[in-house]
C-alpha cells in the first residue's frame, strides 16, 4: 500500500507553487499587463485606442497584447498532450519541469528591458517585439512546467491525502504569490526607493520592471528548491517509445469517441467551454480593461486584483457549501448568473472610476475561485469510471486552453473591430449566456441518469 512521502518531500512539492505563482499575480493579472498598456499607449486620454506596429500590421496596443496571449495559450493547448504523454511514461520529469520553469522565469527576468524611449515604447524587434516574445516564452513556460509537477502528485502522496497535499500547494502559492506582490506594490507606490523619480522629480520605469526581474528571480530560485526535494521519478515506460510523442493524441481522440455516448458529460464539458471561455477572459483582461478602457491608475489596478486574491478563498468555500445544498449544476448556474451580471457592471462602470471597479473586484473575487473549483469536480463527478483519468482531465485541459484561445482572441478582435473594450466586454456575456442555456441542457440530461 502506497505511502505519503515525508514532510521533507511534500514541503518541497508545495514550494514550487510559491515559486510560479508570482507568475500568474505579477505578470498575468496586475503589474505587467498595466505596464504594457503604458508603455505602448500615447498618454494622452482623448486617444480612443492607441495603436502599434508590430510585424508589419498595425494593432490596437491592448488588443496585440490579447492576441499575443491567445497564441501562447493556443501553444499551449497542442502541446499538452505531448507533455502529459511523456509524464505518464515518467522519463525524467525533473528534468522536464527544470527546462519550463527556467524558460518562464529567464523570459520573465527579460521583461526588464521592455523599456520607453522618449515616454513611447519602440516598435522595433528590440523593444516591443522582445516583450510580445517573452510574454509567449513566460506563458508557455509556466503551462509546460505545471504538467510535470502536477504529475508528481500521485508518486509523493496517498490517495487519501492528496485533497490535504494539493491544498497545501495552493496555499503556498496564495502566500508567496501575495508576499512578492506587496514587495512589488511598495516599489510602485514609493519609486524613489529605487531611483524610479529622476533629477526632474519625474518617475521612471525602474520600479516596474525591477517587479519583472525579481518575478524571474523568485520563480527559479524557489523552482530549483523544490526540484532539489523531489524524488528521482521511476520510468513506467513499457519500452515501446516511439509512441510517446502520438500516445496523448490518441487518449485524447479516445475521450472523445466516448463521450458521444456520454450525453450528461458531453453536454456539460459543452457548457463548461463557454462559460469557461468567459471567464477566463475576464481574469485575464480585467487589468487591461481597468488601465486602458476606465484609465485608472497602476496602484488602483493592483488593489483592485489583492482584493480578488483575498475574497477568492471565502468565496470558493461558500460556493462549495451552496453546491452541497442545491446540486453542482444549479450552483454552477448560479454562478454564471452573477458573472452576466459582472459584465454588464463592468460595461456600465465609468472612466476612474476607482470604487465601482473595487467593487466589481469583490464580486469577480466572490465567483472566480468557487467556479473553478466547482467546474473541475463536476466534470469528475460526471465522469465514467474509468482508470484512463489522467486522458480524460486532459481533454478537460485542452478544453479549457481552446476556450481561452477563443476568448482572448475574440476579445481583442472585437476591440479592433468598434475602437472599445466595452463591446468586447458585451461579447463575452453572449458567451457566459450561451453557458448557461447548456447547463440547463446538462440538467435535463441529469434528470434522466437513475440514481445510483
Amino acid at each position: 500500500m502506497m505511502q505519503t512521502a515525508s514532510k521533507k518531500v511534500v514541503n518541497g512539492w508545495a514550494m514550487y507553487d510559491w515559486a510560479n505563482s508570482v507568475y500568474n499575480l505579477v505578470i498575468t493579472s496586475t503589474i505587467f499587463p498595466a505596464y504594457f498598456e503604458a508603455v505602448t499607449g500615447d498618454n494622452n486620454e482623448a486617444t480612443l485606442s492607441d495603436k502599434v506596429h508590430f510585424m508589419g500590421r498595425e494593432f490596437v496596443n491592448t488588443s496585440l497584447y490579447n492576441y499575443a496571449l491567445a497564441f501562447a495559450m493556443l501553444i499551449v493547448a497542442l502541446i499538452s498532450p505531448l507533455l502529459s504523454s511523456i509524464a505518464d511514461y515518467r522519463g525524467n520529469k525533473k528534468k522536464f519541469m527544470n527546462f519550463f520553469l527556467t524558460m518562464g522565469s529567464v523570459a520573465c527576468a527579460l521583461l526588464f528591458f521592455l523599456n520607453t524611449r522618449d515616454g513611447k515604447v519602440s516598435s522595433g524587434v528590440s523593444d516591443l517585439g522582445l516583450g510580445i516574445f517573452c510574454m509567449i516564452v513566460a506563458c508557455v513556460g509556466f503551462w509546460g512546467s505545471l504538467v510535470y509537477y502536477n504529475s508528481f502528485l500521485p508518486e509523493i502522496a496517498a490517495p487519501e491525502d492528496r485533497d490535504r497535499v494539493s491544498a497545501k500547494g495552493f496555499a503556498y502559492g496564495y502566500v508567496g504569490s501575495v508576499i512578492l506582490q506587496v514587495i512589488c506594490f511598495v516599489l510602485v507606490f514609493f519609486p524613489g526607493l529605487v531611483g524610479g523619480v529622476d533629477e526632474k522629480n519625474v518617475t521612471t520605469t525602474i520600479q516596474f520592471r525591477l517587479c519583472f526581474l525579481m518575478v524571474g528571480i523568485w520563480w527559479w530560485g524557489f523552482g530549483q528548491f523544490s526540484l532539489s526535494r523531489l524524488p528521482r521519478s521511476v520510468p513506467a515506460g513499457t519500452g515501446e517509445q516511439k509512441n510517446i510523442l502520438t500516445s496523448g493524441y490518441r487518449e485524447l481522440k479516445k475521450v472523445f469517441t466516448q463521450l458521444i455516448h456520454l450525453p450528461l458529460l458531453k453536454r456539460y464539458l459543452l457548457a463548461f467551454f463557454f462559460f469557461n471561455m468567459g471567464v477566463q477572459t475576464v481574469m485575464l483582461a480585467a487589468t487591461l480593461y481597468g488601465k486602458s478602457e476606465l484609465q485608472l491608475p497602476t496602484e488602483n489596478l493592483i488593489i483592485a486584483i489583492l482584493i480578488i486574491q483575498l475574497i477568492a478563498i471565502p468565496g470558493a468555500y461558500a460556493i462549495s457549501k451552496l453546491s452541497a445544498k442545491t446540486g453542482n449544476l444549479t450552483a454552477l448556474m448560479i454562478c454564471v448568473l452573477v458573472w452576466i451580471g459582472i459584465c454588464i457592471a463592468g460595461y456600465m462602470i465609468p472612466k476612474k472610476g476607482i470604487y465601482e471597479f473595487y467593487a466589481l473586484a469583490t464580486m469577480v473575487g466572490f465567483v472566480m475561485g468557487g467556479i473553478q473549483s466547482l467546474s473541475r469536480s463536476t466534470y469528475a463527478k460526471f465522469m465514467p469510471e474509468t482508470r484512463d483519468t489522467a486522458s480524460f482531465f486532459s481533454f478537460y485541459d485542452v478544453t479549457e486552453k481552446i476556450a481561452i484561445v477563443i476568448g482572448m482572441f475574440s476579445f481583442g478582435f472585437i476591440n479592433e473591430l468598434t475602437g472599445s473594450q466595452r463591446s468586447s466586454v458585451l461579447a463575452l456575456m453572449i458567451y457566459f449566456i450561451i453557458g448557461l442555456l447548456l447547463l440547463f441542457y446538462a440538467k435535463a440530461a441529469q434528470k434522466k441518469v437513475p440514481a445510483s
